[in-house]
């Protein structure tokens, strides 16, 4: 690997480790994000020094997160893996495993704890927080829904207006406030 690979590398297998996946995977990923052909697991292993039974590991965690592809070559009984085509894709495919392993779970918890009928009154403010925080994560991930539906091109416009649309809705807050004479 050439220096400036084998530090996006590393990095990345320590970003990886902070964001809660394995390093190895993290890795793996990463050199297949930045090659330009497709990679075997001996290919993956030569260049990472990590073992071919550590890469398979990691190539099958990829696999389930929807995050590589496997492709084979005419006359090569071996697999060859790729990453999906661009990062909006990849952004897709991790917030949408993130959303099915992390937020899905969370929203069923709620849920059947806030239908719950045998609660103790004396569990209001309990319930109370619990409430919030499905209503927040339910509306996440309802704009989840519609972030997946819009083009590379929509979210990168959307990402874009940043603090933009804060700005405007200051400005919306104080219109509103100066015509219901509302200036507190």
């Amino acid at each position: 690997m050439s220096p400036i690979v084998d530090s996006f590398v590393a990095h990345f297998g320590e970003m990886g480790s902070r964001w809660g996946i394995n390093r190895t995977v993290s890795q793996v990923y990463a050199l297949l994000l930045v090659s330009e052909n497709s990679l075997n697991a001996d290919d993956i292993g030569e260049a990472l020094g990590i073992s071919r039974s550590n890469i398979s590991i990691s190539l099958k965690e990829l696999e389930a997160w929807q995050l590589v592809k496997l492709t084979r070559k005419p006359g090569d009984r071996r697999e060859y893996y790729a990453t999906l085509g661009s990062v909006w894709d990849i952004f897709k495919a991790v917030a949408a495993e993130r959303r099915r392993r992390e937020v899905e779970p969370t929203l069923t918890m709620l849920r059947q704890a806030l239908l719950d009928p045998s609660v103790a009154e004396s569990e209001g403010y309990a319930l109370s927080r619990m409430r919030e925080m499905y209503e927040l994560a339910e509306l996440a991930n309802n704009w989840f829904d519609e972030l997946q539906r819009l083009s590379p091109e929509s979210m990168l416009q959307l990402m874009n207006l940043g603090s933009k649309v804060q700005k405007l809705l200051v400005l919306k807050d104080r219109t509103v406030a100066a015509l219901t004479g509302n200036n507190d």
